[in-house]
């Protein structure tokens, strides 16, 4: 009888370990998601202007490759020959310096908006060294200087995108037809907790 009650207390322990373990293991893994990025970095750098790297086709040959591009470098010197020196660069709207939310949430670099030659505007975040979090979003801000979420929720924001990486120089796209005059911040935020990492309060250029 004993031995009965033995093998069965420790296959119900067993099952009990067992199902803890089940259950720790989406705990565990939701942890790591929110915890691990304060312990990692991500450095993403990219070009400005922007570049779009050419694919050559298996099929063409170097010699047709060469006459392609000496064509194209005659068109493109007569493109800039022809066209407005005001035009052909890129203009700052407004630019303003990543400071540090709190004694935490800390974040360094420059911020500009750019009106482009052809069109539109660009975010452009340079030399940025920000705390890590999880799931970080780019927004820009009607705030001059938002400090906390009341603030930022009280006046009207966009979110661009997912912030690229904690670390680098990177380029955000303004939606079309945005007025980039009426953003007067721009905010690093963790949308799980709705905390803001850091911002950089825009003035006109």
């Amino acid at each position: 009888m004993r031995l009965l009650r033995w093998a069965f207390a420790t296959q119900f322990r067993r099952i009990v370990a067992g199902g803890l373990l089940v259950a720790a293991i989406p705990v565990i893994a939701f942890a790591w998601y929110l915890g691990s990025p304060l312990f990692l970095n991500k450095t993403v750098d990219e070009e400005f202007p922007r570049t779009v790297s050419a694919q050559i086709p298996a099929a063409v040959t170097r010699a047709e490759v060469e006459m392609v591009m000496e064509t194209m470098a005659k068109v493109d010197s007569e493109m800039v020959e022809a066209m407005p020196e005001a035009m052909a660069t890129a203009q700052i709207v407004s630019s303003g310096t990543l400071r540090d939310a709190d004694s935490f949430h800390k974040g360094s670099g420059q911020a500009t908006i750019y009106s482009l030659p052809e069109g539109g505007h660009v975010l452009r975040l340079e030399d940025i060294d920000v705390t890590n979090g999880p799931a970080l979003v780019v927004l820009l801000s009607t705030h001059a200087d938002p400090m906390n979420q009341s603030e930022l929720r009280g006046n009207h924001y966009i979110e661009l995108e997912k912030l690229k990486g904690n670390r680098g120089n990177q380029n955000y796209d303004l939606p079309e037809g945005t007025d980039a005059s009426q953003w007067k911040s721009v905010v690093i935020y963790c949308k799980p907790f709705h905390v803001i990492f850091s911002v950089a309060p825009l003035k006109p250029a």
